[in-house]
């Protein structure tokens, strides 16, 4: 029997509105099967047609996630790993753009045989190769797949016709399809209102797909009454009528879904066995920490995107798991680099925080801002944490504070500079196509015994993911390291610099890879607790903050 068979597939679509929570849920009913022993891994399905997230400016998309292979995917793919603590990789997230561009280079190869190539089958065929993939390797019991934008809408309709097809092909058995749908409360009416789920799976319907459960996003309980219409109306089974309420946390939502009895009805018409209760002991240890807090720290976040805080995602989830982990709320407040640029201003709000994280990006907007802020963190012992631009900024601003390089700067910002202390290397220089220059992915670390960096990780060799073009020129390393800037973390390989620190400083690093990206429930990023520790820990000795 081929893996396929072997492998249940559970289809995840949304109605009425985008952003009810899919990969939310999808990923909380991944944690619940997981948790009855079953291996599981989700991928999603996008519906535009650029090929990946990564050109996409983060206040269209929000943040851009790497994975371990290099892939630059959805955000969501974040909190399939945060919740299931399984890496993803290239094959869980397909884009329209990256389906169409496949079948059109078969077609300009000849694969197709001269056929006129169409929709139906040839985009489906490949938006079904794309499902199955995943699967082949027999390594997963279940495959989530989340379908991205909602039923309706005209770039989701080969997606729809992909999915129904592959039930065909799966048979009932081992396919099945969620329906995510909206029911919103009418305040002038005082109810609930069934009308926009009813409108949605007809829709569905209407595409050959028939839902097998309903999870029903609302903000008031749905009494039996209207679960029972609802039911009726759409064809499902009562209990197959899911109520998610908004919850005060993402991380309640696992709990909320399995009080609903969500992992049970999916192993049933799935005709899998339950083998045993969830076994969530280390989720609800987290949780408890998560929501009795001994204390709360103010980090400040300076990025160019803080209108948007999905734009760090990832990192805003680093925090929520490294509070949980001390005992501390974190509660961060977003800084627009550019309310920084000036000197006296940037000293005013970053001195007024408990610590400083400077956030990565691209581009110059907001470049003197963000270099202020590593400025006065240092000068002022305001505990510091920069990723990717952010030390890259730390760099600069040491640069021109206590090496002497006036005019230190990065060659992304400035194309003339006396001290590029940022800089490509030389290899990069002559490739013409920006994505060749960029260094996605994991890459190997090795730590200085006696950093806080090694301190943190306990380990000398780590592996961290990367996203970034522009490097720690090396041929100031050793004025640097002689002002006091250490270089405690170096790849092996390439000799490039990955971790910088201030030693005499409550914590100073800087970290060229993005430490948000491994962050997950059950594993918290080492440097993201040591950091938040040390801001804690700071303010303890100043009798400001109670200890845990």
């Amino acid at each position: 029997m081929s893996s396929r068979t072997q492998t249940k597939f559970i289809f995840v679509t949304g109605g009425v509105t985008s952003s009810l929570g899919k990969g939310i849920i999808s990923a909380s009913l991944g944690k619940l099967l997981q948790g009855r022993g079953y291996s599981v891994t989700i991928q999603k399905f996008d519906p535009y047609l650029n090929i990946d997230p990564g050109t996409m400016n983060p206040y269209e998309h929000g943040e851009c996630y790497v994975t371990d292979d290099g892939a630059e995917t959805d955000l969501d793919l974040g909190h399939y790993e945060r919740f299931l603590n399984v890496p993803t990789s290239q094959a869980n997230n397909v884009t329209t753009g990256r389906v169409y561009n496949n079948v059109i280079t078969k077609e300009r190869e000849g694969a197709y045989l001269g056929k006129t190539v169409q929709v139906v089958p040839h985009i489906t065929d490949e938006i079904k190769r794309n499902f199955y993939k995943v699967a082949e390797n027999g390594e997963y019991d279940i495959v989530i797949t989340e379908i991205g934008g909602c039923v309706g809408d005209i770039e989701a309709l080969p997606f729809i016709e992909a999915v129904r097809q592959a039930r065909l092909e799966l048979g009932s058995q081992n396919s099945m399809v969620i329906h995510l749908t909206l029911v919103p409360y009418l305040r002038a009416a005082g109810e609930l209102k069934t009308k926009p789920t009813q409108h949605s799976v007809k829709q569905l319907l209407e595409a050959g797909v028939q839902p097998n459960i309903l999870v029903c996003r609302t903000e008031h309980h749905i009494p039996m009454e209207m679960r029972r219409k609802i039911a009726l109306f759409c064809n499902v089974d009562l209990n197959a009528v899911i109520e998610s309420c908004d919850a005060s946390t993402i991380y309640d939502v696992p709990l909320l879904m399995q009080k609903e009895k969500l992992d049970e009805i999916v192993l049933m018409k799935l005709s899998l066995p339950a083998y045993q209760d969830p076994n969530l002991d280390n989720w609800l240890s987290f949780l408890k920490k998560l929501k009795n807090p001994q204390g709360e720290l103010r980090i400040g976040l300076v990025g160019k995107y803080v209108e948007l805080p999905d734009a760090y995602k990832s990192i805003v989830e680093g925090f929520v798991h490294a509070g949980a982990v001390n005992e501390v709320k974190v509660k961060l407040e977003y800084i627009k680099a550019e309310d920084l640029d000036e000197r006296d201003n940037a000293a005013k709000i970053i001195t007024s925080l408990d610590g400083v994280l400077v956030a990565p990006g691209f581009g110059e907007r907001g470049m003197e801002g963000k270099i202020n802020a590593c400025s006065v963190a240092r000068e002022h012992k305001v505990p510091f944490f920069g990723i990717c631009l952010g030390m890259q900024s730390a760099v600069i601003a040491f640069g021109r504070d206590m090496v002497g390089f006036a005019g230190a700067n990065s060659s992304e910002m400035e194309e003339e500079l006396q001290y590029p202390v940022i800089d490509l290397m030389e290899d990069q220089k002559n490739l013409s196509q920006m994505g060749g220059t960029m260094r996605l992915g994991a890459y190997p670390c090795e730590l200085k015994e006696g950093s806080k960096a090694y301190e943190a990780y306990g380990s000398a060799k780590i592996s961290e993911r990367h996203r970034h073009r522009y490097e720690f020129n090396n041929e100031y390393l050793e004025q640097y390291e002689a002002a006091g800037m250490k270089a405690t973390g170096i790849n092996p390989k390439s000799g490039l610099v990955e971790i910088v620190e201030i030693p005499d400083h409550p914590f100073y690093v800087g970290a060229q890879f993005h430490p948000e990206y491994k962050s997950t429930v059950e594993n918290p990023h080492p440097l993201f607790v040591a950091f938040v520790k040390a801001v804690k820990e700071l303010k303890n000795s100043k009798g400001e903050v109670v200890s845990a």
